[in-house]
């Protein structure tokens, strides 16, 4: 920025300013996890992204995963946790060390840092009021009996904490541990992805938005060249079964928002500093959008 002229400065601040006015007032889901989440410079340029919109008006919800700190707890601790189909399985003793990560180490983190210039950051974990609740998931994609231990699904959020928290000026930051709704007692390891689109749709956010370690999504990954820039509904059901295990939640989730009626779903490259900040107020964006429409003639960027 230092480098740049005065009239540029203007040029950028007033590309900013439509969108700027679009979703002032509006909410928006942010999906915080990866690479974005261990990078130092990272993790600032997330903060100063996500106090810039809330000093604008919009009102941001961070949801967010920590599977680095996981793994290295786990590493720590001796204890394996492998994927299956993208999601970890979680013994109770590993539901035990994901349960420490994500609400005493890693909310607390994000909080911490949002509030050193600001005092508007409020940690909420899926446990707080029933904010999310969720079933045990026993079969794979095609139906398979499965069991991956303490692994559960969203079947509803509680919207209400996020509504009281937003209405005074907060921003709620979400752990994804949710309560078993077949037995309350205990608790569950929700994917991150899968969470974040749920409460999207309860929070009638207008966009969310999925921090993730590649720049979009891929025809044909890593082939720079197959980056899909815009996916309708149907685009994505027909990558679903060629894409890689970590992309399937956030394009299972990404679906399941779009046809809940979230406007948009961006999936955008959490490496590359201020990624969302380009995706949501510059007309070029960033990453892949996915839209809740059949118009292909739409302009790259149209909400």
């Amino acid at each position: 920025m230092s480098k740049l002229s005065a009239i540029d400065k203007a040029q950028i601040l007033l590309e900013t300013v439509p969108w700027l006015r679009q979703y002032s007032g509006k909410r928006v889901v942010i999906k915080y996890g990866g690479n974005a989440m261990v990078d130092e410079d990272l993790k600032r340029a997330f903060a100063q992204d996500i106090l810039f919109l809330h000093a604008w008006g919009v009102h941001p919800i961070v949801v967010h995963g920590g599977g680095p700190q996981i793994n290295e707890m786990l590493r720590r601790v001796s204890l394996t946790a492998p994927f299956s189909n993208g999601l970890r399985v979680t013994t109770p003793e590993v539901m035990e060390i994901v349960r420490m990560v994500l609400q005493g180490k890693v909310q607390r983190e994000i909080v911490s840092l949002l509030n050193a210039d600001s005092v508007a950051a409020v940690g909420l974990s899926g446990e707080d009021a029933r904010l999310l609740t969720a079933r045990r998931r026993t079969k794979d994609a095609t139906g398979k009996i499965i069991d991956i231990g303490q692994v559960g699904d969203v079947v509803e959020v509680n919207a209400a904490p996020i509504d009281d928290l937003i209405s005074t000026g907060r921003i709620p930051v979400i752990s994804t541990v949710a309560v078993d709704v077949d037995s309350p007692s205990d608790v569950l390891n929700v994917n991150a992805d899968s969470a974040a689109a749920a409460i999207a749709v309860a929070a009638n956010a207008a966009k969310l938005i999925m921090l993730t370690d590649v720049a979009g999504v891929y025809r044909n990954y890593p082939d720079p060249d197959s980056l899909i820039q815009r996916m309708g509904p149907q685009d994505v059901r027909e990558l679903l079964p060629t894409v890689d295990s970590g992309m399937i939640p956030k394009l299972q989730g990404a679906l399941d928002a779009i046809e809940a009626g979230v406007p948009r779903i961006h999936i955008i490259d959490g490496r590359q500093p201020h990624s969302m900040l380009l995706e949501i107020f510059t007309d070029e964006g960033a990453g892949t959008m996915i839209y809740g429409d059949e118009d292909t003639t739409l302009k790259r960027r149209t909400q």
